[in-house]
C-alpha cells in the first residue's frame, strides 16, 4: 500500500534525491528501512534514517556518495557505509546481509553482504514486525509480515525463528515496551523464554544499551519489566525477582506486592521525567531509583506483633543491593553513585525535623545526589500506590533547601586549607580534621562567615598547628 510522504520524512527525502537518483543510474535502488519507518508510521521524530541500498557493492555504493559528501566505511565488512553531508549531518546507507550463526550470543554470526537479495528476504533478518518494514521512495509500505497492524495494536511480534539466534533481542524488547507501551505476543514470549540460558553470553556494554534505552526513552517502564517477567528474564537479575511475592502493609500499600508497587513508582517517575523536563542523566538516574529504591525490603520484610508486614531499615539494606544490580547492568559509576545515595535516604522524610540544620545536612547526606532529585524519587515511590492519589511529600523540604540555597547541593565550605596558610596556621596533624569539624559547625548554623569559621578554628589549634585541648 501507498502513504503520504510528509514532514519530516519529506525534507530528508528531498535533500537525498540527488544521491537517489545517482543511486538509480548507476544501476541500484534504495529503500528507507528499520526504526525510521516504524517512528514514521507512529508519528514520532526520526532519529535516524537509515538508507538500505541494493543491486551495488560497497565500492559501488561509495563511488557514487562521494560525489554529494564524505564516506565512512564504519562497517565495510557489514555493508555498511556512514555518509556526511558538509554541514556534518550524517546518515547510514547499507547492503542487505545475510547472516549465518556460528556461535553462542548476540557475536556469533558470519555477516556476509549480499546485494542481490530481495527486501523481503534482507527483512527475515531483523527482529520485530514493525522493524522489518520499508519503504520505498514513492512512499509504498513493504510489509511483508505485518508489521503496521501489530504496531497499532501494540504488539511486540518476532519476524521468524532467526530471531532466536540473538539473545539480546529479548532485552531490546524490553526496551520498546517500554518506549512505545507495547506487549509481548504469546509465541514471543515463549521464544524468548527459550533463550534465557544464553543471557550469560551477552557483553555488559550491549547490556546496559537495553537498559539506557529502557530509562532515557521509556514512556511506560512497566511494560518492559512486564517483559522480563514473562519471559522468565527477570531471573537474569535476581535483585528484581526477589520483588515478586515481597508482601507489603495493605495500609501503606494496597496495590499489591513490591514488584507491583515498582511498576507503578517506575511510571510515575517517567511521567516526572517528562514534566520537569529533565535531561538524560537525571532522568536516568530517576528511573533507577525508582527501579532499586525498594530492593532492600525482601530481605527486611516480616510481620510485626500484630501480624503487619513491616520493613525495618530497608533503605539502608537496599544499598549494596542497588549496587550489585546496576554494576551486573553497566550503569556509570556515576548513576550508581547518585542512585545509592537517594535509595538510601527515601525514607528519611518520615522522620526529618525540618530545620536550616536538618535540611543542609540532608543535603550533604544525598552528595552527589540532591534535594531536588531526592524529591522526584520520593513523589514517585508516593504516586505508585493506586488507588491512593498521587502526591509531593518533599515539598516542604524543597521549599527549605531553595531558600537556604542547597536545592541543587550542599553548601560549599567557608573555610579552606589556603585560609589557614594565609592566617599562618601551619599545616600539621588535625587540620584536616578539623577543617571538618568547623565544616559540620557551618552545616549546624554556628558559622555563618568565613572570617568566623576562621577564629572558630584559631581557637582550637595550637601554635604547631595541631588540635588543641
Amino acid at each position: 500500500m501507498n502513504i503520504p510522504i510528509q514532514g519530516q520524512l519529506a525534507v530528508i527525502l528531498q535533500r537525498l534525491q540527488p544521491i537517489l537518483t545517482a543511486i538509480e543510474h548507476a544501476g541500484g535502488h534504495a529503500l528507507i528501512v528499520g526504526g525510521a519507518v516504524r517512528d514514521y508510521l507512529f508519528g514520532h521524530d526520526l532519529q535516524d534514517v537509515d538508507i538500505e541500498v541494493y543491486g551495488l557493492s560497497a565500492e559501488q555504493i561509495t563511488r557514487v556518495l562521494s560525489d554529494f559528501g564524505r564516506v565512512y566505511a564504519v562497517g565495510r565488512s557489514f555493508g555498511v557505509l556512514k555518509f556526511r553531508f558538509a554541514d556534518g549531518e550524517e546518515l547510514d546507507f547499507a547492503m542487505p546481509r545475510r547472516e549465518n550463526k556460528t556461535g553462542a550470543g548476540h557475536r556469533g554470526f558470519m555477516v556476509e553482504p549480499d546485494p542481490h537479495m530481495t527486501p523481503r528476504e534482507a527483512a527475515m533478518r531483523r527482529d520485530f514486525t514493525w522493524n522489518a518494514m520499508a519503504l520505498t521512495l514513492s512512499g509504498e509500505l513493504l510489509d511483508f509480515f505485518y508489521g503496521a497492524e501489530d504496531l497499532q495494536a501494540g504488539v511486540i511480534r518476532h519476524v521468524s525463528d532467526a530471531f532466536a539466534e540473538d539473545p539480546l533481542r529479548v532485552l531490546r524488547a524490553m526496551q520498546f515496551a517500554a518506549r512505545f507501551d507495547m506487549h509481548l505476543a504469546p509465541e514471543t514470549a515463549i521464544l524468548c523464554r527459550s533463550l534465557r540460558s544464553e543471557a550469560a553470553t551477552l557483553s555488559i556494554e550491549r547490556i546496559w544499551g537495553e537498559w539506557h534505552k529502557w530509562a532515557l526513552k521509556g514512556q511506560r517502564p512497566s511494560a518492559g519489566l512486564r517483559v522480563l517477567y514473562e519471559t522468565g528474564w527477570i531471573a537474569v537479575f535476581p535483585e528484581l525477582q526477589a520483588l515478586v511475592g515481597c508482601l507489603q502493609n495493605a495500609k501503606y500499600h494496597p496495590e499489591g506486592d513490591v514488584w507491583i508497587h515498582t511498576q507503578f513508582v517506575c511510571d510515575a517517575a517517567a511521567q516526572i521525567a517528562i514534566r520537569e523536563n529533565l535531561g538524560e542523566q537525571e532522568r536516568m538516574v530517576l528511573l533507577f531509583s525508582a527501579l532499586c529504591h525498594d530492593l532492600g525490603k525482601p530481605c527486611t520484610t516480616g510481620p510485626d506483633a500484630e501480624g503487619r508486614m513491616r520493613s525495618p531499615g530497608h533503605a539502608k539494606a537496599g544499598v549494596p543491593l542497588v549496587q550489585s544490580f546496576l554494576q551486573r547492568i553497566g550503569a556509570p559509576k556515576q548513576i550508581i553513585a547518585q542512585v545509592e545515595r537517594l535509595v538510601h535516604r527515601h525514607m528519611a522524610h518520615l522522620r526529618l525535623q525540618i530545620t536550616e540544620a536538618a535540611v543542609r545536612r540532608l543535603a550533604v547526606q544525598l552528595k552527589p545526589a540532591t534535594i531536588r532529585m531526592w524529591a522526584h524519587v520520593l513523589e514517585a515511590d508516593y504516586s505508585g500506590r493506586p488507588p491512593f492519589p498521587p502526591g509531593k511529600p518533599g515539598t516542604p523540604v524543597v521549599e527549605m533547601a531553595e531558600q537556604l540555597g542547597v536545592v541543587d547541593g550542599p553548601p560549599k565550605p567557608l573555610l579552606l586549607g589556603r585560609h589557614l596558610l594565609e592566617a599562618g596556621v601551619a599545616t600539621g596533624p588535625g587540620i584536616g580534621a578539623l577543617l571538618d569539624q568547623a565544616y559540620e559547625a557551618q552545616i549546624d548554623g554556628n558559622i555563618l562567615t568565613t572570617d568566623e569559621a576562621l577564629i572558630w578554628v584559631l581557637q582550637h589549634v595550637d601554635k604547631d598547628g595541631g588540635i588543641g585541648e
